[in-house]
């Protein structure tokens, strides 16, 4: 059933667990996402990322928006890093349920401005504004930002910021990276902490690809309620997809058994969806 993002979220940091999101591509990604959902009977995210957006268009979004409306859990469309307004309003009237609006590399007072907007905006549509204060290093979805230009969030400007945008939701950085890396980074827990203390809204960790189960409980039990997903789920899709070419070779027989699409999807649906199931089992604090 489709679901209100911030009603979701602020369930899980009420039971002190988390909501898990996951970007998805493709109906078939959607698949293994709420597949994974269904089995564990958790409710899940599904994030669209802006390129995605732009690559499928209308009907990519509002075939993510069925998808959640026939999910047998409560099941959340919300758009990632998007610092267009427009974008924005567009997938609200599609159906999205909330949206990022990232002002991250703006200076703070052009974030905020960009913020308020996104809120007063989304108040038409009863739909939520999760923002961004701080920014990551690292790969989403093919844009990089280097380490050296990555900024920590301070937890008395996250007071202020809230305060002056009406956000529901805040993506904290505390040394987490966009990407999956082999060596967890070292997250900043002190600042996590001093930040939770100076706001009463839902914090949002992204970047949760190669953290560890320790390190994102961690998380979630100093006030993190959304826990964002992508890489690693992505590529145990991509992955799934080049071990079968190299099984099959460069000239499938779709006569034969297991060399057709059906037979290819159903081999990286299976590979994404027990990534997600970890990552959800994690965030519901599950033994």
């Amino acid at each position: 059933m489709l679901a209100n993002t911030l009603e979701l979220v602020s369930e899980a940091r009420r039971r002190g667990v988390a909501v898990g999101a996951f970007n998805t591509y493709s109906i078939e990604l959607t698949q293994a996402i709420l597949q994974a959902a269904e089995h564990l009977n958790q409710p899940v995210i599904l994030q669209l990322g802006v390129a995605s957006v732009k690559t499928g268009g209308e009907p990519l979004v509002r075939a993510t928006v069925v998808a959640a409306q026939r999910a047998h859990v409560p099941v959340a469309v919300h758009l990632d890093h998007c610092a267009d307004l427009g974008m924005i309003e567009q997938c609200f009237s599609w159906g999205c349920s909330s949206a990022l609006a990232d002002g991250s590399h703006l200076s703070f007072a052009e974030n905020v401005a960009l913020t308020r907007q996104a809120v007063a905006l989304a108040s038409s549509y009863h739909a939520t504004i999760e923002a961004e204060l701080g920014y990551l290093a690292g790969t989403e979805d093919g844009v990089t930002v280097e380490a050296v230009k990555a900024s920590l969030t301070q937890p008395e400007q996250a007071r202020a910021f809230v305060a002056a945008t009406g956000a529901s939701m805040l993506a904290v950085a505390i040394g987490n990276v966009h990407g999956f890396t082999p060596n967890p980074p070292p997250l900043d827990f002190e600042r996590l902490s001093q930040i939770a203390s100076q706001v009463d809204i839902p914090l949002i960790l992204h970047g949760a690809s190669g953290l560890g189960k320790e390190n994102v409980q961690r998380a979630i039990s100093l006030g993190v309620a959304k826990i964002n997903v992508n890489t690693e789920v992505r590529t145990a899709f991509l992955s799934a997809i080049a071990t079968w070419g190299l099984r099959v070779g460069p000239t499938p027989d779709v006569r034969r058994s297991g060399q057709d699409w059906l037979d290819l999807m159903r081999e990286a649906i299976a590979a994404a969806q027990m990534v997600v199931t970890e990552h959800m089992q994690t965030v519901a604090m599950m033994p």
